[in-house]
């Protein structure tokens, strides 16, 4: 930990207050726990208490951990977005830090920013910004006013900062109905957020089956093409990306001695995967595919339209960690967009920093790297389907 790390840490520890650099502006911190300070902190900004402040973690580790009713899909949001100039409105149903949670104890502000400086802090502080209530934003350091400047017990100067303060997001909902919302434009575009929030909940389960078939005129030869790549006799079935459980029941019909697991980002997809399958022989996870896989050895791993949301270097992590998964001699099918040697070969529409294809040619080489002898069983377009095989 940096000096200047120690030195913050010590001043908030002690009840001090402190001005210092975040990602975005200057900010005037005290411990969130300390009433005292917050009430020296909000007297100097001349700042109402009853406005909420964020609370600040240097560790998106310890942001987790302190706030352990958050549910799995805001935690995997979170670990997208954080660290960085975001501060996200979060449910609070426990009234952590309510110092800091002014009129409304059920919510909360965090922040988790990329502070070289000061990296390892290993304790929250209650941030606002280093001004005094309504003005502007500091961008560097003489632009603090004198009064805070003089009135804390540690001042930290980080040069000039970007200027734009962070964006707020509204999270309160997103675990139940995936509902978000920009509250504050600001450093993150919602551009950015739409990549990572929106497309967990970008199909309704109730309208799935219609809306990919519409998309996918050749869906069901698509799925048909899958399900035969599969081969005959697997026991233990790990399926990435279940969606609403069409390719699963195909799956488990084909192969009845199977049970089979499944993961996807979205529970309310999975609720719906969950109607769809014979009862007892599968079990589903709410994980996005860049979380470690299920636990247990498979005979075979199947995914169908769900990878090509993944980077390439994304992919090549998640065949390595399937070729993992296998058990020797077990079977990898993915059947999924790809970018076609043919331009005119497009028909799928895509949808920015959502949609994210890649060639064929650099798919059978990231397999390869992983351990897996790979060929194409299927292809139309701009749909293809690879089988591969554990050799090592």
């Amino acid at each position: 930990m940096s000096s200047a790390a120690k030195e913050f840490e010590r001043a908030i520890r002690g009840g001090g207050l402190a001005v210092f650099p975040a990602d975005t502006v200057y900010g005037i911190a005290c411990s969130p726990l300390d009433e005292f300070a917050v009430e020296r902190l909000y007297l100097l900004k001349r700042r109402p208490k009853s406005q909420p402040s964020g609370v600040m973690f240097f560790k998106l580790d310890a942001a987790l951990a302190a706030l352990p009713e958050l549910g799995p899909k805001t935690r995997a949001a979170m670990g997208e977005l954080l660290p960085g100039g975001v501060t996200l409105l979060l449910p609070n149903p426990s009234g952590r830090f309510p110092l800091a949670c002014g009129e409304d104890p059920s919510t909360l502000g965090l922040r988790v920013p990329d502070v070289p400086m000061l990296a390892g802090v290993g304790i929250p502080v209650m941030q606002s910004s280093a001004n005094l209530a309504g003005g502007p934003d500091p961008r560097r350091l003489d632009e603090v006013p004198e009064l805070l400047k003089a009135a804390v017990e540690l001042v930290l100067d980080g040069g000039e900062l970007p200027g734009t303060p962070s964006t707020v997001v509204d999270l309160r909902r997103y675990e139940d109905t995936g509902a978000w919302s920009v509250v504050r434009v600001g450093a993150v575009p919602e551009a950015r957020l739409g990549e990572v929030l929106g497309w967990q909940f970008h199909f309704d389960p109730s309208t799935y089956a219609d809306e990919i078939r519409d998309e996918i005129p050749g869906f069901d030869a698509f799925e048909d093409a899958v399900v035969a790549a599969t081969g005959d006799g697997a026991r233990s079935i790990l399926e990435l990306g279940t969606g609403t459980g069409e390719t699963a029941a195909r799956l488990l019909e084909r192969h009845p001695e199977a049970s089979l697991v499944g993961i996807d980002v979205s529970e309310p997809m999975l609720v719906a995967a969950r109607s769809r399958v014979p009862d007892g022989r599968a079990s589903f996870e709410v994980a996005r595919l860049q979380d470690p896989l299920p636990e247990g050895s498979f005979d075979l791993v199947a995914s169908a339209l769900c990878v090509h949301h993944l980077d390439g270097e994304e992919k090549a992590d998640l065949f390595a960690r399937v070729a993992a998964a296998l058990v020797p001699g077990g079977r990898f099918v993915l059947g999924d967009v790809v970018v076609p040697d043919d331009p005119g070969q497009v028909s799928i529409e895509l949808t920015d920093g959502y949609d994210k294809p890649s060639t064929l040619e650099e798919q059978l080489a990231w397999l390869a790297d992983a351990g897996l002898d790979a060929r194409v069983e299927w292809s139309d377009g701009d749909l293809a389907v690879i089988a591969a095989q554990l050799t090592r």
